[in-house]
């Protein structure tokens, strides 16, 4: 009997697989449903959102949803925008303050399930490095950069590449402007056209 989509995001979100490798106990943030047109792929939900339990809750998300042209209502509504990180637990902070990468394990052991049942999706926004690794595999230039500025070669797919939105990128965005002036006007008309 095939799987059901609300068993599966029950089973992520009382996760405790690393439970024994994180600072913090396990609070996996996911959301996702079988009608979604948008899929949005980051690395892992940072500090706020693990207060919050709720994706994007942080000035990341406030960019990205700028960037996408699209309210809270809109990108917080599951039936519309699927939002599955590569790991779904805030994984800590390194030596330096900044954000771990996404523990392994767990894009192992539920992303190609999950995915299964997004059938709909007609748009993958595929955020930062980590996620382009996992969606682009060989496809991916040496650097984020060069892997954002072949954007146009991912549309046919249905993708579209970006950096992080994280304040922490505000000066690769100052030093990329085309990314603003070329990228983000079609990410916006692929948004909308996804979701009419």
């Amino acid at each position: 009997m095939p799987e059901k989509l609300q068993t599966l995001l029950d089973e992520i979100r009382g996760c405790q697989l690393c439970v024994n490798d994180m600072k913090r106990p396990p609070r996996p943030v996911v959301q996702a449903a079988e009608t979604a047109r948008i899929l949005i792929v980051g690395q892992a939900p940072g500090n706020l959102v693990f207060e919050s339990g709720r994706p994007f809750t942080d000035p990341s998300g406030d960019r990205l949803r700028a960037w996408l042209g699209i309210d809270e209502t809109a990108f917080y509504d599951p039936r519309q925008v699927a939002i599955v990180p590569m790991g779904f637990c805030f994984p800590g902070y390194d030596d330096k303050g900044g954000d771990l990468p996404p523990m392994r394990r767990c894009a192992e052991t539920w992303r190609e399930r999950l995915l299964k049942h997004l059938t709909k999706i007609q748009l993958t926004v595929v955020i930062g490095s980590y996620a382009q690794r996992w969606h682009l595999g060989d496809r991916r230039e040496k650097t984020l950069t060069a892997t954002v500025a072949k954007w146009r070669d991912f549309l046919s797919d249905g993708l579209i590449v970006t950096p992080h939105p994280s304040w922490r990128n505000t000066g690769w965005l100052k030093r990329n402007p085309w990314f603003e002036t070329d990228v983000l006007p079609v990410l916006r008309t692929h948004v909308q056209a996804a979701l009419s």
